[in-house]
């Protein structure tokens, strides 16, 4: 499986959005370096193609980050 990821830093409320194989080990990553960063949210994929496609979306600042970010205030995550 492939994973997208959304993790929110605790402090600043900043958000970093990500792609990985191995969500786990990704998350404890940027908590070694900042431990202030928790994860939000994730996606599955099948297809590595898919999950980079999605990621480029989210970092693109367009729609698909707004969609997502009103899905989790509407989820009351953020």
């Amino acid at each position: 499986m492939q994973y997208v990821y959304c993790l929110q830093h605790r402090q600043s409320k900043e958000f970093y959005y990500g792609y990985t194989a191995d969500l786990r080990r990704r998350v404890a990553e940027h908590q070694r370096k900042d431990r202030y960063w928790s994860l939000l949210y994730y996606e599955a994929y099948r297809s590595p193609a898919d999950a980079r496609r999605r990621e480029s979306k989210l970092k693109d600042y367009g729609n698909a980050r707004v969609q997502l970010k009103k899905r989790l205030q509407d989820s009351k995550f953020v």
